[in-house]
């Protein structure tokens, strides 16, 4: 998410959902539905796991604004930036995740989901060795390590 301005109610929903999100100093945020007599319902869920129960809560029932800052804070947006610089922030995150292979990515993003709010048992580990093991035997884990091997860049990358 590129935040430069405000983003209330469903729009701080949609920020929750991502998986970067970065937003300028100006930019302004609420969870507002209350004040409409309605309720946070469909964006609850994402917002909850991005920002923890405690702090919805307060901002589920106050529909407060808050601040860039705040937002950082709390865990809603990764980091803010003056909007002069919001668009090389930006570019730093793409130019990060082109570096990245693409499967390798989708995996992990499964995996960082999976993971959350369990308990490292057997299982888990069992689980997260495969997801490994199944990672360095694709395509796309061949072409990594032979390219970091020879010293080269991966075939996905310019």
């Amino acid at each position: 998410a590129r935040v430069n301005g405000a983003a209330f109610a469903g729009g701080v929903g949609l920020i929750s959902c991502c998986d970067i999100a970065v937003a300028s100093t100006e930019a302004v945020f609420s969870v507002s539905e209350v004040r409409y007599g309605l309720v946070p319902g469909t964006i609850g869920p994402y917002l909850v796991a991005a920002i923890g129960s405690r702090v919805a809560r307060r901002l589920f029932q106050t529909a407060e604004r808050f601040s860039a800052d705040e937002a950082r804070r709390i865990g809603l947006v990764h980091e803010a930036a003056p909007r002069a610089e919001l668009d090389a922030l930006v570019e730093k995150f793409v130019a990060m995740l082109l570096e990245g292979g693409a499967q390798a990515q989708a995996v992990s993003k499964r995996l960082a989901i999976d993971l959350a709010h369990r308990d490292v048992d057997d299982a888990v580990l069992r689980s997260t060795s495969q997801a490994s093991a199944d990672a360095r035997a694709a395509a796309e884990g061949r072409e990594g390590t032979t390219a970091f091997l020879e010293k080269r860049k991966p075939s996905w990358r310019r």
